[in-house]
């Protein structure tokens, strides 16, 4: 069976922690890159995630050591790595439409924890954890 390529746009929130968790051992998935804020890029996912770890099971061990790249200036080589992205940005509404579209204009499909395209007419609502 063939797994998808996904990446974890927001990886460090809480959120994106339940996606990695969720998302580490998935027989569908294949988790090839995390995102998250500039703060965080260029470090090791459990370097940015540090002590704000919030799930009660560890960090996945297969992602404690991949790199964290910037959600934003790091979006075509992120998109290179993925068939897909999961979204749970802590951001304004307005901030998060540019973000998710962004990455739809480079052909990438964005599953978005977030509620920002909840009324736009030609996104589909998923709910990513079923």
């Amino acid at each position: 069976m063939k797994k998808y390529k996904v990446g974890i746009i927001g990886a460090t929130g809480m959120v994106g922690q339940r996606f990695a968790l969720l998302l580490a051992d998935h027989p569908w998935f294949e988790v090839n890159a995390l995102a998250a804020s500039s703060s965080s890029a260029g470090k090791t996912y459990s370097e940015a995630i540090g002590n704000r770890w919030a799930m009660k099971e560890p960090i996945p061990e297969k992602l404690t050591a991949m790199p964290v790249y910037d959600a934003r200036k790091d979006m075509e080589k992120i998109v290179s790595l993925v068939d897909f992205v999961f979204c749970a940005v802590a951001m304004k509404k307005d901030e998060i439409k540019a973000l998710e579209e962004a990455y739809a204009k480079l052909e990438c499909p964005v599953v978005s924890n977030n509620s920002a395209h909840r009324f736009t007419p030609d996104v589909p609502m998923v709910i990513p954890e079923l």
